[in-house]
């Protein structure tokens, strides 16, 4: 059974391998919050279009994907952690390509909103 904390997992390993493991971990997070600051501001900030939906279709998703970011994250850091601990082949990341598909459907979302429901 795998310890809860899988810095007590495994062998001890170059403290700069987990170091930058966790940098890349609060660089997840950092785009984490990003996102949901975006879609806030999307959501408070911009005027209103001509569709009352519009600021939500755009700004939910990037607060959701925010979340969603942050979560999967951590499960990535606690796998490569444990992985490197074991001397094991670190898992591959679906992160960065949820991220592109999320972001291409939220941007493509956005230019329509704004071309058909400009209120201008």
């Amino acid at each position: 059974m795998a310890a809860a904390d899988p810095r007590l997992d495994g062998d001890e390993i170059d403290p700069r391998f987990s170091y930058a493991n966790e940098r890349t971990f609060l660089a997840w997070n950092r785009t984490a919050l990003a996102l949901v600051g975006v879609g806030l501001a999307v959501a408070n900030l911009l005027p209103p279009f001509e569709f009352a939906w519009g600021r939500r279709m755009i700004a939910l998703p990037l607060i959701a994907l925010g979340g969603l970011v942050s979560i999967v994250s951590l499960r990535e850091w606690l796998a490569n952690e444990r992985a490197m601990r074991r001397r094991q082949r670190l898992p591959t990341s679906r992160l960065p390509l949820l991220l592109a598909v999320v972001i291409t459907v939220v941007a493509v979302v956005a230019l329509v909103v704004s071309v058909v429901g400009a209120t201008d």
